[in-house]
């Protein structure tokens, strides 16, 4: 199907849509930006505007002017109003597919969040992660470089100052883990054997079982145990 885009909304040079894409009034995307297909974007939202870096260029690319490491977003993703998203420095500011970004959230430059998340008006510093089936409450802060493992809920009014692991459930300034997100194991296939095989490592003081993960988690867990964690 073809995009519906309002004829308040400015599309710069350097913007690729795919198909079936709703942009809404006074909307600014500007290049260089990739879209994928079947998104809803809200009245007043900014992509692809420069980085927020002091030395850094600061192009016109609703005018033409393209500088820097582009934004890219993925499939069937809602994008709420005054939604904000920083072009990348080093690296491609990027949105996953499937993700619920409510209004006023903020990605800084060189940001990655991942698939299935859900930011409630989130302010997420330059070179954070957030990782599949995240779920960040309203009006958290997330300290640049930070990341957020997969499945993990962070409670509303969180500032999370470093990394906060897989499944875990976490609350306060700073933000600490109170809990593990059962419901989001149970969610993901885990029966009540395999999440409390997965307890040890989910609070950093086990290995990843060897077998009894549903292979889907087990990657996604994998990864998250192999990455190099930014120095903060």
């Amino acid at each position: 199907m073809a995009n519906r885009i309002h004829p308040t909304a400015v599309i710069g040079e350097g913007v690729e849509l795919g198909d079936d894409n709703v942009i809404g009034p006074y909307a600014v995307i500007v290049g260089q930006t990739r879209i994928g297909s079947g998104n809803w974007i809200g009245p007043h939202v900014s992509i692809g505007t420069p980085a927020e870096d002091r030395t850094g260029p600061h192009p016109a690319g609703w005018d033409g002017e393209l500088e820097g490491a582009g934004v890219e977003i993925g499939d069937r993703n809602r994008i709420r109003e005054y939604f904000t998203m920083h072009q990348g420095t080093w690296r491609t500011t990027r949105v996953g597919d499937g993700n619920y970004l409510l209004s006023r959230t903020h990605l800084g430059h060189d940001c990655l969040v991942d698939d299935f998340v859900t930011l409630a008006s989130v302010q997420l510093g330059g070179h954070c992660h957030i990782w599949s089936h995240a779920n960040v409450g309203m009006g958290t802060v997330v300290h640049q470089k930070a990341e957020v493992g997969p499945g993990a809920m962070v409670g509303m009014g969180g500032a999370v100052r470093k990394d906060i692991g897989p499944f875990t459930i976490s609350v306060g300034n700073p933000a600490r883990v109170s809990g593990i997100n059962v419901v989001g194991l149970s969610r993901r296939g885990c029966d009540e054997a395999t999440i409390a095989a997965l307890e040890p490592f989910l609070k950093g003081t086990g290995e990843l079982p060897a077998s009894g993960v549903p292979e889907e988690l087990a990657t996604l867990l994998k990864a998250w145990a192999d990455r190099a964690p930014a120095d903060h």
